[in-house]
């Protein structure tokens, strides 16, 4: 691993999430000198990749990491094939779609379907969310026991009283994703969401990513025919990437682990 580029990336995920930080908060984050710091920071900044709060010393994420974020977008094979599938499952259910990646424990929000009621609602490409937290992160882990046997070895953050924070409970909850096909999460991430979500695989039948429908808490659980429209999205577009068959199988753990 080279160390600067490490450090670089420290930098760059501590300031995630909107927070703004000055060099000694993130001296402190990297335990490493303020002066060390700086000239990293500064690197980063003549790139566009942090920018410095306007009248302050701290700073925030740069504006080439949206470009950089788009181009990715851009080249994800999934995200184009499942657009359509993802707007019709809006339109047919009347609720928010999601389609999710994971990154390391989380989820990444790579496409978003807002509710088409017309109602003013916040854009959520490139919102991540701890994956315990949420249906499409619960699936992505039930399908890959090697992201998800680390995860429940250790500490389950909560973000709501409602958060599975329980490792036992999470590794009952991930087998019953694989069994039912579909994953479940209720005030999970954020009071008054409510979710479920299907996966969605490749030509090699492995799961690489995830579709969600998302409601009000007050309209969970969802119908049937809720459920059936996500299967559906989630196979179509599974069948349009080469997916031998749906649901896909679990993916078998590293000879390491």
């Amino acid at each position: 691993m080279i160390q600067s580029i490490d450090r670089a990336a420290k930098i760059l995920s501590s300031l995630q999430g909107a927070r703004h930080l000055g060099i000694t908060d993130l001296a402190a984050i990297l335990e490493l000198p303020p002066s060390t710091v700086h000239g990293l920071v500064k690197s980063l900044q003549e790139h566009g990749l942090v920018a410095k709060e306007p009248g302050t010393t701290r700073y925030m994420l740069g504006p080439a990491l949206l470009k950089l974020s788009n181009v990715y977008l851009d080249t994800l094979d999934v995200r184009a094939r499942a657009m359509r599938w993802t707007a019709e499952l809006a339109r047919r259910t009347g609720c928010a779609t999601r389609l999710g990646v994971a990154l390391f424990d989380e989820v990444i929000v790579i496409h978003h379907n807002r509710r088409p009621d017309g109602s003013e609602q916040m854009p959520e490409i490139g919102v991540t969310i701890p994956a315990h937290a949420t249906a499409l992160g619960k699936v992505l882990l039930a399908y890959d026991p090697n992201v998800a046997d680390p995860l429940i070895a250790g500490e389950l953050r909560s973000l709501t009283g409602a958060t599975t924070t329980d490792p036992a409970d999470l590794a009952v909850q991930l087998a019953q994703v694989v069994e039912r096909g579909a994953a479940h999460d209720e005030d999970e991430a954020v009071l008054g969401e409510s979710s479920i979500a299907a996966p969605i695989a490749d030509r090699s039948g492995q799961v690489v990513a995830a579709i969600s429908v998302v409601m009000p808490t007050s309209e969970y659980p969802p119908g049937d025919t809720v459920l059936n429209d996500l299967r559906e999205a989630a196979r179509n577009i599974s069948r349009e990437l080469g997916a031998p068959s749906w649901p896909p199988a679990v993916a078998p753990r590293r000879a390491d682990d």
